[in-house]
């Protein structure tokens, strides 16, 4: 019954252990699923079900018959356009990140559009090129178009060209192939329903890793920035080999390019921050790259900056498509651990920025289906000599800014690329690349601003800091690929040592209530006497359960075990003894009647450990033994004034069978001294579990278990009989507002006097 008064309330229930409570209130017999079950399940088949699998695979089907066409049609025309001119220009920018020819950009940024139109659940980002992602496939274009592995390659395709292939051929070939194995695996990911494997890269772990990847980005930048011949270098720590490359040659420098690029990259940094900071009051933002995409166009051509300058321009855009590839086999060997960081990288990226708009807009994505739509777009790019794509933050806030209210907007900025493959492309011919890589970095600015999270990250959490720095630093120094293996296994490390290493704590009652909290954290604190109360916030497992007993044995004062063995050895000195009639029992205590018997600690020592481990026994005795007073002979046994202990395991998630043999240990050592141990806050699964692995004995029972810590306490002091309080004359005339126990079980806060009562 619970009583509202005022603000507090009044609960009057009997104190239950779990098996009181079971017997009290039957539990519902459920049937849960087995895995027979979810098969039948899954293998059905009915009409309902075959439209509802229809429907997720092509989301098209749900939304399009629902397309307001004049509400919605002149916004995504207008978001369309916006997007698909930067499109164009990032496609061609982050093509120099994979190290190809800057056309095979547009290829990229084509075909993931078309199909994620059909298969996406996002109705906001635009797919396409990501600088992370670009740079990952340039990484791998780099190692395998090696100097070593160059003969490789070009006998592997031997087969299908009767020419050797051109640095750029291999290299498309490499790109190409990296993104069909990635959209594979995205594939397999999404029909396998486990697309749950993104939540194993962390908020943290993902703005450290971009950010190495900007710092990547820049430093693979600085090449066509400067127009210098650097090596290619694809073993950890390779940006301090480019860096040295670089600074090696700095007098070589195309002063042209240079200042045409930080031309570029300042009018570039100012017209987008003037669009983030009046975006509520410009209709559309304001298009600075393709306006500077022009104009440097423009004047490169007028003032042919190709011969004066001796600049490097994008060159010959051939118009139209190219014919499929096939595959290399070898390549898919090679590469197929880069593919697979490719893969996850670029769904996590394009699912998180997903997720930011479906939660703004108020619909529903699905990952697996997220898989299914990046894993076919990038299969086919591939096929098309594209390479990996993901979705660019800066384009689809250009998508959603701009008004686009769905894939209708994608579809019309697929349009407008496709105006430049097949027409206009020829006009950026004289377009510099340095021109290219300074749109690359005004990219970057969000990405490199994450370095603001490390302090934020520190005031809130030390350990996200740390998976932030160190992701960075490995990021920074293995490379990409390697760098975000060791991330993530990083912070499954993190993970580990928080569950290994928990902060347990001893509890005691706050203000006389049912309230139990860190004894150390408040003063009016009560600890029933004899009773400690030990919360363990983590699950118990392996690797931490010793951890957990010294934990447990430093909040009790005592090791159980060693007490056991202690208490046994001096029984059976009493034992020898009072054989050989030298000890008698009187109400007073023990007489011997000799001063000194001998039977030294070394000769018990030496005896079988697992006989000093076994339950004391009394019954050759005739007397029974009080350990916390004074026995013959000035025989040492510690005394301890503990007789229960609380554990509260609300925290504990699960046990392994390793941790439930040494709990059953811990806890069969403490019974053997006669401390009682109670376990609270545990589901009925927890038990069951136990139940099951054969946890109990005659030592150790499921009456051990009760559903809150004030429970076991009420119990505990009604079984030691608080009643015979130890106080004197003077506190027996002390009045004051107590909490007694009644017989039904509940608590109340009356005026009484401390003695003659339960009192708590």
């Amino acid at each position: 019954m619970i009583e509202p008064i005022g603000n507090q309330y009044v609960v009057a229930r009997p104190v239950y252990s779990a098996n009181a409570f079971g017997e009290e209130h039957k539990k519902i017999k459920r049937h849960h699923k087995t895995f027979l079950d979810r098969l039948k399940l899954c293998c059905s088949c009915s009409t309902q079900k075959a439209k509802k699998i229809a429907l997720s695979l092509f989301p098209i089907a749900s939304w399009l018959p629902a397309y307001r066409i004049k509400e919605w049609l002149l916004s995504d025309i207008v978001s369309g356009v916006s997007t698909g001119l930067v499109a164009v220009l990032q496609g061609l920018a982050f093509a120099l990140l994979v190290n190809i020819p800057p056309r095979y950009g547009l290829y990229a940024a084509f075909f993931p559009i078309i199909i994620y139109f059909f298969l996406g659940t996002s109705r906001h980002i635009s797919v396409g090129p990501f600088p992370v992602l670009s740079t990952m496939v340039g990484a791998v274009v780099v190692r395998i178009t090696s100097t070593a592995n160059t003969a490789a390659l070009t006998a592997s395709n031997s087969s299908t060209s009767n020419d050797s292939l051109s640095t750029d051929e291999q290299s498309v070939m490499v790109a190409a192939t990296v993104t069909i194995l990635s959209g594979i695996i995205q594939l397999l990911l999404g029909v396998l329903r486990i697309g749950f494997v993104v939540i194993y890269l962390s908020e943290s772990l993902i703005s450290g890793f971009t950010t190495a990847a900007a710092i990547h980005v820049v430093v693979s930048q600085l090449k066509f920035i400067l127009q210098l011949t650097v090596p290619a270098h694809t073993d950890p720590f390779s940006i301090f080999k480019v860096l040295e490359s670089v600074f090696t040659q700095i007098g070589k420098t195309n002063i042209a390019d240079l200042v045409t690029s930080l031309i570029i990259l300042v009018v570039v940094s100012v017209f987008k921050e003037i669009n983030q900071r009046y975006k509520a009051k410009l209709p559309v933002p304001i298009p600075i790259e393709f306006i500077m995409t022009v104009i440097a166009a423009g004047v490169s051509y007028g003032f042919d900056f190709k011969n004066r300058f001796n600049v490097a321009v994008i060159g010959e855009m051939k118009s139209g498509f190219q014919p499929p590839i096939t595959p290399d086999p070898w390549i898919f060997q090679e590469t197929i651990g880069d593919s697979f960081g490719i893969a996850i990288v670029g769904f996590a990226v394009a699912f998180s920025v997903a997720s930011v708009y479906s939660v703004k807009h108020d619909y529903l994505i699905s990952g697996n289906q997220e898989l299914i739509a990046l894993g076919l777009a990038n299969i086919f790019s591939g096929s098309f000599r594209g390479f990996a794509s993901s979705t660019a933050l800066s384009r689809s806030a250009v998508q959603e800014s701009t008004g686009g209210k769905t894939q209708v907007a994608g579809l019309l900025s697929a349009v407008i690329i496709l105006i430049v493959i097949v027409a206009i492309g020829f006009l950026l011919e004289p377009l510099q690349k340095s021109v290219l890589a300074a749109l690359a970095l005004g990219n970057l600015k969000g990405m490199l601003m994450q370095f603001a999270e490390i302090g934020r990250l520190w005031r809130k959490d030390k350990y996200d800091c740390l998976i932030w720095v160190m992701t960075f630093i490995f990021a920074i120094v293995l490379g990409l690929g390697l760098g975000l293996a060791a991330s993530v296994a990083f912070q499954l490390l993190t993970i580990v040592f928080r569950t290994q290493f928990p902060k347990c704590s001893t509890l005691a009652n706050v203000g006389r209530s049912n309230i139990y909290k860190n004894r150390k954290d408040y003063s009016d604190m009560y600890e029933p006497e004899g009773v400690k109360i030990f919360r363990c916030p983590s699950p118990i497992y392996f690797a931490n359960t010793f951890f957990f007993r010294q934990k447990l044995i430093d909040a009790v004062g005592f090791n159980p075990l060693r007490i056991l063995r202690k208490r046994n050895k001096a029984l059976k000195k009493i034992q020898k003894m009072h054989k050989k009639g030298l000890i008698q029992v009187t109400p007073k205590g023990f007489i011997c009647t000799v001063d000194d018997f001998k039977d030294s600690d070394e000769e018990l020592d030496n005896r079988a450990i697992e006989e000093l481990d076994q339950p004391i026994s009394t019954t050759d005795l005739p007397f029974q033994i009080d350990w916390n007073a004074d026995l013959p002979l000035n025989i040492e046994v510690p005394k301890i004034s503990l007789h229960s202990v609380i554990l509260d395991f609300s925290a504990v998630s699960f046990l392994d069978v390793s941790s439930m043999r040494v709990l059953k240990k811990i806890f069969q050592e403490f019974v053997r001294i006669k401390v009682d141990v109670y376990i609270v806050g545990t589901d009925d699964d927890f038990i069951e579990k136990l139940a099951r692995c054969e946890f109990f004995d005659d030592e150790v029972t499921d009456s051990m278990f009760f559903l809150t810590i004030h429970d076991a306490v009420l119990h505990i002091l009604m079984k030691k009989d608080y009643s015979t309080s130890k106080f004197n004359s003077s506190q027996e005339k002390e009045i004051k507002s107590d909490f007694t126990i009644n017989t039904n079980g509940g608590l109340r806060n009356r005026e009484c006097q401390v003695p003659l009562e339960t009192r708590f």
